[in-house]
């Protein structure tokens, strides 16, 4: 297949480009802070808030995968501007999008979120709703078929957002491991993989046109999960450092996940494993494998030591 995939340097979008360079024909467009053109992949560098940029895009493709899309306009800017010719538009959500407070564990049928709230992570759900819309509004208006993946919190190798890859920098670097001891918050995860592996299968899959898909494990996790995790997967001796919430705020340790019953908000992934066929990944084992990844990120040495004894993919 043809695609274009835009962003695609940072995170989930590296992923997939990773997994899919080899079997796929893909041209990249970003800003261009990583190249990925050792992967085979062609590169265009630009601001997608540039209408120039997409009209200067005269090839078709089968397939677009958006994985930078955050403000209303941005997949309008695309599609309205593009020269060449779109089978599908797969654009990466969240399940931010789903109406907040309602208890129940949420479906894709789930009423979308139309309230404002203040701050950075209310402008995100803005965004990502407002996108939804747009995608489905201008997608029919051009005739191309659409999917929307809604994934939980994206854990793995490449996270270097302040969430678990900021706790394996403490236990790698600092040999300690906070503890959150009083947080009632419950999240869910998926691995970064998983969620690029449900893009794959979403790749001009008839059954998935038009359709929405959360990315996610069943079980819930809590910060005593997490650091059990973690702690399972440290192959150093790490010092537990137990710590309230308060403390950790105060002492600058990274909260990423509800720390409350009342902001946990939680999803069905039943969807995307009966029709996309997804079998997602342990969070345990997902974590280990993450562990190991970012050790070698952050023990440069050891990182050399282990390619030497047992060559790894670091995203395996």
């Amino acid at each position: 297949m043809k695609l274009l995939v835009i962003g695609g340097s940072y995170f989930l979008g590296r992923v997939f480009v990773m997994e899919t360079a080899k079997k796929h024909d893909i041209t990249v467009v970003n800003r261009g802070t990583w190249s990925l053109e050792s992967l085979g992949v062609k590169q265009i560098r630009g601001d997608r808030k540039d209408e120039t940029l997409w009209k200067s895009i005269v090839d078709d493709y089968d397939v677009v995968i958006d994985f930078c899309a955050y403000e209303k306009g941005d997949i309008a800017g695309v599609l309205r501007n593009i020269q060449g010719r779109i089978q599908q538009y797969v654009f990466i959500s969240t399940l931010d999008v789903y109406e907040r407070g309602r208890k129940a564990v949420k479906a894709e049928d789930t009423p979308l979120e139309r309230r404002n709230f203040p701050g950075e992570t209310g402008a995100y759900i803005a965004g990502k709703v407002a996108l939804e819309e747009e995608l489905r509004e201008e997608c029919d208006a051009k005739g191309t078929a659409y999917t929307a993946l809604r994934p939980a919190f994206i854990y793995g190798p490449f996270n270097y957002a302040s969430r678990e890859s900021a706790y394996i920098q403490l236990m790698v670097q600092n040999r300690i491991l906070p503890h959150i001891t009083d947080a009632g918050g419950s999240f869910q995860f998926v691995y970064v993989k998983d969620a690029a592996e449900a893009a794959v299968r979403c790749l001009l899959n008839p059954a998935a046109y038009g359709q929405a898909y959360n990315l996610c494990r069943e079980e819930t996790v809590t910060y005593e999960d997490f650091f059990r995790a973690l702690k399972s997967a440290a192959d150093l001796e790490i010092e537990e450092v137990p710590m309230t919430v308060e403390t950790a705020q105060r002492m600058g340790v990274p909260l990423p996940f509800p720390v409350t019953e009342a902001e946990s908000e939680l999803a069905s992934s039943e969807k995307s494993r009966s029709e996309l066929g997804l079998d997602y990944i342990s969070f345990q084992e997902g974590m280990a494998r993450t562990y190991r990844a970012f050790k070698g990120v952050y023990l440069p040495g050891d990182r050399e030591r282990q390619r030497k004894s047992s060559p790894q993919d670091e995203n395996s």
